[in-house]
C-alpha cells in the first residue's frame, strides 16, 4: 500500500466533499478512490468517514487523523522541495576526503569556494589512503592513482602531479651532485612510504624511462616529514612538486635531475554516481577542474626555475 498515495486521496476527499468530485480531479475512477479510502480506514483500524448516498462526514477519528494527514503531507512537500533545492542550489555539508599533503594545498582553494557558496558547510579528512566514498560517507574523495581500478564511483580528472628528488645544499657539499638517475644508486635516498610510491623510482627524459632502486635508508609516510629530514642533510628525497615549492624557494632543498621527469600520477574527484547530482558536489568538483591546474602551474613555475636547480 502507497500510505502516502491514500493520504492524499483521503485530503481530496475531505477537500472535494464527494468521491466523486475527488475521482475527477485526482483523474481516478470513483471506485479506485473509493477502495484507497477503505483501504486506508482498514490500515488504522478505524472509520475515518460516514458515507451517505447524499453527504460525507468526518468521523471523530477521522477529524483527528485529517490534521495530522495535512502536516504529514505539507512536511512532504518541504522534503520534497529542499531536496530539489539541493539539487539547484549549493548548501549543506559537503564532506571531502583527500591525502594530506594535497589537502593542504587546496585548503585556500576551499575558502576561495566559501566565498562564493557561503551556504556550504566543509568537512575536510585527512589521511594517507584512498578511502571507499559509499562505505565512509565522503561526498568526494581527491584520489592520487595511475590508474582507476573499476567502481561505482563517477571521475572526474583534475589534474596530473609529479614527485622531484631534493637534497639540502649541505648534503650535496658532502656528497656531491647527482648527474643521472643512475647515479642515486650512490647516495642515501629518503624513502616514502606510500602505496603510491613503489621500490623504483622512475625517471623519463627523451630517450625513455629509467628506473632506480635506491638503497633503504630512513623512510616514512608523510611528505612533509621527508622535506624536514632533507633539509637536515639527511639524504635525497623524491618529494611531489608542491610540497617542494616552499623549502626550494627557500634555498633549503634544492631540485636535482631537472632534465628528468619522474612519472605523473592523475589527481581524480571521485563521488557516487546519482541521477540527480547535488549542487554543492557539482559545483565543488566543477571549481576544482578549474582551479587546481591553475594552482599546480604556480607551483611548477618554481620546479622549473633553474635558480632553484643543483
Amino acid at each position: 500500500m502507497d500510505l502516502l498515495n491514500n493520504l492524499r486521496v483521503f485530503v481530496r476527499v475531505v477537500d472535494c466533499a464527494s468521491f466523486t468530485a475527488a475521482a475527477d480531479a485526482l483523474d481516478l475512477s470513483t471506485a479506485q478512490v473509493s477502495r484507497l479510502v477503505a483501504d486506508l480506514e482498514q490500515h488504522v483500524q478505524a472509520r475515518l468517514l460516514q458515507r451517505t448516498t447524499r453527504r460525507l462526514r468526518l468521523t471523530e477519528a477521522g477529524e483527528r487523523f485529517l490534521v495530522r494527514s495535512r502536516q504529514i503531507l505539507e512536511e512532504m512537500e518541504v522534503a520534497t522541495a529542499e531536496a530539489r533545492g539541493a539539487h539547484l542550489k549549493p548548501s549543506g555539508r559537503l564532506r571531502v576526503h583527500s591525502m594530506n599533503a594535497l589537502g593542504v594545498l587546496i585548503t585556500p582553494l576551499i575558502a576561495r569556494y566559501s566565498e562564493l557558496y557561503p551556504n556550504v558547510v566543509f568537512e575536510l579528512t585527512l589521511s594517507q589512503r584512498n578511502p571507499d566514498p559509499l562505505e565512509e560517507g565522503h561526498d568526494v574523495v581527491i584520489s592520487i592513482a595511475h590508474e582507476l581500478a573499476d567502481s561505482q564511483m563517477v571521475a572526474q580528472a583534475i589534474g596530473q602531479i609529479y614527485s622531484v628528488p631534493c637534497a639540502s645544499p649541505h648534503y650535496l657539499q658532502r656528497r656531491g651532485v647527482p648527474r643521472t638517475p643512475m647515479a642515486l644508486n650512490d647516495h642515501q635516498c629518503l624513502r616514502m612510504l606510500d602505496p603510491l610510491y613503489s621500490d623504483e623510482w622512475v625517471f623519463r627524459d627523451e630517450e625513455g624511462e629509467h628506473a632506480v632502486s635506491p638503497a633503504r635508508t630512513f623512510q616514512c609516510n608523510v611528505a612533509e616529514s621527508m622535506v624536514k629530514a632533507s633539509e637536515s642533510g639527511m639524504g635525497i628525497s623524491l618529494i611531489p612538486f608542491y610540497t617542494a615549492t616552499r623549502p626550494l624557494s627557500d634555498g633549503t632543498l634544492l631540485r636535482l635531475l631537472p632534465a628528468w621527469r619522474p612519472r605523473e600520477r592523475n589527481v581524480y574527484a571521485l563521488y557516487p554516481s546519482r541521477r540527480f547530482l547535488d549542487a554543492k558536489v557539482r559545483t565543488w568538483v566543477d571549481f576544482l577542474k578549474a582551479e587546481l591546474p591553475k594552482l599546480f602551474a604556480e607551483h611548477e613555475a618554481v620546479m622549473n626555475d633553474p635558480r632553484h636547480w643543483a
